[in-house]
């Protein structure tokens, strides 16, 4: 947020303010134009360096600030990133909810945990229209302040619900691995742990509900969606920012930084013959891919977001606003490519994909297979003494 990067003064009343300025002024023979409060402010004013406008409430908003506010970056280059993150992010994610929960018949603990992963990630993107229309208006909300509350739940929900989720594939990951034979018995906790992160995710994001999220900048003409936080309101957000930076990124990045590892060096470990050396290899591009991901995406935005607060929590003045509103639309940019990185490292996941966009269903695109296995099917069964029991047939599919 704009206002606490910068230095918060607290004033005094109207009157005691006047004539300490006057005494001041008498002092040190200064011509210097003290900014008053207005009839319409409260009990704070944000410094700034030479040029101060003025809010409905009393905000004071920097010549930095009002810089940031006007610039092409927030009014061109961040809406455009949004809109390239929603064209691509909503139907890529939409499939990918309709193969994993529709499609994959055969449930496992990956696909339970990917399915909400991509339901976090399409449940942020069907909210980004209006945070384009914002940006593309000079940063001006117009759509009241309970949706601008819901935009800003929404963007974080999304942002530590994804590191949460992808933390716990990281333990899913390891799990099969090293424990190949209770695998298959974990669907039911998987279920419930997704239960679990949804519900700690609304508890985490359910303090951004609670103050005010838009403040009028008068002069401007523009009413701010969570680029500037009153100064009455400030010992709150710094705390609150500060605890979700630890808890929604610090904790899964130590979870992932450790189980990828182990499970590279597990699988690496493990001693299997060349027909399942191939999937050896892509479960290992998988894990470098989403490693990667998630340190390039979540890494830089979450350290921006705990230094800026911690900054302000010192009382430091600091100009890298907005370096951190560039991390966290980069960022964002993780929704738009998990559904890529389910579609290149799972086969059964293309294969769905590919059927779906055929519309086939899913008897045609098994009866389509059956027709091509002829060959394979009787070799094998001409090789091994067990006949059509060890064809690989189905049982209710007729022998050719």
């Amino acid at each position: 947020m704009l206002c606490p990067s910068e230095d918060i003064q607290y004033y005094q009343p109207a009157q005691e303010i006047t004539m300490d300025y006057q005494m001041d002024a008498v002092a040190n023979d200064s011509d210097y134009d003290w900014p008053h409060p207005t009839k319409n402010s409260t009990d704070f004013v944000l410094s700034g360096y030479d040029v101060e406008l003025e809010t409905k409430e009393g905000v004071r908003v920097s010549h930095v600030s009002m810089s940031v506010l006007n610039s092409s970056l927030t009014s061109v280059f961040i809406p455009l990133i949004y809109i390239i993150i929603f064209i691509v992010g909503l139907p890529t994610n939409a499939m990918a909810i309709w193969v994993f929960l529709i499609r994959i018949k055969k449930k496992h603990p990956a696909s339970i945990l990917l399915a909400n992963l991509a339901l976090a990630d399409l449940l942020f993107i069907i909210w980004l229209p209006m945070k384009i229309h914002y940006h593309f208006k000079g940063n001006d909300w117009t759509f009241g302040e309970p949706l601008c509350k819901v935009l800003v739940g929404f963007f974080y929900g999304n942002m530590y619900c994804s590191t949460i989720l992808i933390a716990f594939i990281s333990v899913q990951r390891y799990w099969a691995v090293t424990h190949p034979l209770s695998h298959k018995l974990t669907n039911r906790v998987t279920v419930c742990v997704s239960v679990c992160v949804w519900i700690v995710v609304w508890i985490m994001t359910t303090p951004l509900y609670l103050y005010d999220q838009t403040v009028k900048v008068t002069k401007l003409n523009i009413t701010t969606c969570h680029d500037i936080t009153r100064p009455s309101q400030l010992n709150f957000p710094v705390g609150y920012f500060l605890t979700m930076g630890i808890l929604g990124y610090v904790v899964p990045c130590l979870v992932c930084v450790v189980a990828y590892p182990l499970t590279f060096r597990s699988l690496r470990r493990s001693e299997t013959d060349s027909s399942s050396s191939k999937k050896k290899k892509k479960a290992i591009i998988f894990m470098v891919i989403v490693l990667v991901m998630f340190l390039v995406c979540f890494t830089p935005s979450n350290i921006m977001l705990m230094v800026h607060y911690s900054l302000l929590s010192l009382k430091i003045r600091n100009h890298a606003y907005s370096f951190y509103i560039v991390t966290l639309c980069l960022g964002s940019l993780n929704s738009c490519l998990d559904p890529f990185v389910y579609y290149f490292i799972s086969d059964e996941f293309r294969e769905h994909v590919k059927n779906t966009l055929k519309c086939r269903s899913e008897r045609s695109a098994e009866r389509m297979k059956v027709s091509f296995t002829p060959v394979k099917t009787s070799t094998l069964s001409s090789s091994t003494p067990t006949g059509d029991s060890q064809s690989g047939s189905p049982p209710d599919t007729p022998q050719p």
